[in-house]
């Protein structure tokens, strides 16, 4: 079984006027909050983020508790300063971001300017182990015409700088200002893989490895595959769910590659466009199905993906587990129907804040196996925090 752990990244908003805020300086260094609980507590570009490094799962119980601890951990980091943490991948009204005076950062900024100044989003990032970066290339030449379709699953951005964007994820275009973002071209070897990162940062475009913001890359840090195409997600349900289709996502691709079976043949260029649909409408119309490159319902789409990792979900005892998560949000919507909810009660961006940090702070009602015998029994019987 692999280990997988997430990173989220929070949004910082002051707890009165739910503004973003920016974060100045800590009380107790973030380093020092997250105690033996194995998590990690960061800074991002802006002082209105918070990350969250959840140590690594054996079990989706077990990641919905990761994540929920880390949630905590970051509110309550927040509350120091007068703020809460949100899971917000954009804020939904007007906000001048503060960078975050590191070294980094500032040669970030000087190289990149407004795209820079402005990036203010919020993602969902899930680590799965690999055997060896050579089983980590293969992967990721046979997953990424599925990662599409995670995006449209994790959609939680519709309201930017105080307006509707009309998009389901409007971080992900954000986020594809950068120059080294996006889907990735097939590269049939971790030669090739490696070949490509030293071009990028020869161009001297990219300031070091961290830069490649692939959709799905190999970790730099870690001995993981990285899927980065997610929006963080308003529910805590709807995240433990994704890590856990993106895990078995990887093992299917493992095998695939480990019987011989051929990465799919689509160009980066096209795979652009399906990633697009799924930003514009995540789960409210159509996808682009994977196997015929052509629009089909989104619920059907979502069920072929379903069906490829179905035989991992089931020997991880995830099955009924995730199937129960995906058809709620099939049936309800993803963060950013919720979010447009919200704010057609009153009109009002507060509303939708309000309601996120309800969201983001509930506890779940799935109950994930622990044991090898999986229940989808609904019921608050996780441990409080």
């Amino acid at each position: 079984m692999r280990t997988f752990g997430v990173e989220e990244e929070l949004l910082l908003v002051d707890a009165t006027t739910l503004v973003p805020m920016p974060a100045g300086t800590w009380d107790v260094p973030l380093e020092e909050r997250a105690g033996g609980s194995g998590h990690r507590l960061t800074l991002e570009l802006q002082q209105e983020q918070i990350e969250i490094d959840c140590p690594p799962q054996h079990t989706l119980a077990g990641q919905l508790e990761a994540i929920r601890w880390g949630r905590a951990l970051a509110d309550g980091a927040a509350a120091t300063i007068g703020g809460r943490a949100v899971a917000l991948p954009t804020a939904p009204g007007p906000v001048t971001p503060h960078l975050v005076p590191k070294p980094r950062h500032q040669r970030i900024r000087e190289q990149f300017r407004l795209v820079a100044d402005e990036q203010l989003t919020c993602g969902f990032h899930v680590h799965v182990a690999v055997e060896s970066r050579e089983e980590g290339v293969a992967v990721l030449d046979r997953i990424r015409v599925w990662v599409p379709v995670l995006l449209a699953l994790s959609a939680n951005s519709p309201f930017w700088n105080g307006a509707d964007s009309g998009y389901a994820s409007y971080r992900y275009q954000v986020w594809s200002r950068w120059p080294t973002a996006g889907p990735a071209e097939t590269f049939g070897s971790a030669a090739a893989y490696d070949g490509h990162l030293q071009a990028v940062l020869a161009s001297g475009v990219a300031l070091d490895p961290g830069m490649l913001y692939f959709d799905a890359r190999l970790s730099e840090r870690y001995p993981t595959l990285e899927v980065r195409v997610a929006d963080v997600c308003l529910d805590v349900e709807h995240a433990a769910a994704i890590a856990a289709i993106v895990r078995a996502l990887v093992e299917t691709g493992a095998r695939a590659w480990h019987t011989g079976t051929e990465a799919p043949a689509v160009s980066a260029a096209v795979l652009r466009t399906w990633t697009w649909q799924a930003s514009r409408y995540g789960l409210d119309t159509n996808l682009v199905d994977p196997t015929t490159g052509i629009p089909r319902a989104a619920e059907a789409v979502v069920s072929q993906l379903l069906d490829l990792v179905r035989p991992v979900l089931a020997e991880y005892a995830e099955e009924r587990t995730v199937e129960t998560v995906i058809a709620d949000m099939l049936a309800h919507g993803t963060g950013a129907r919720h979010q447009r909810d919200a704010y057609g009660v009153g009109n009002d961006l507060g509303d939708v804040v309000c309601a996120a940090l309800e969201a983001t702070h509930r506890a779940p009602t799935i109950v994930a196996a622990r044991d090898g015998r999986e229940t989808n029994q609904r019921k608050q019987d996780l441990p409080e925090l």
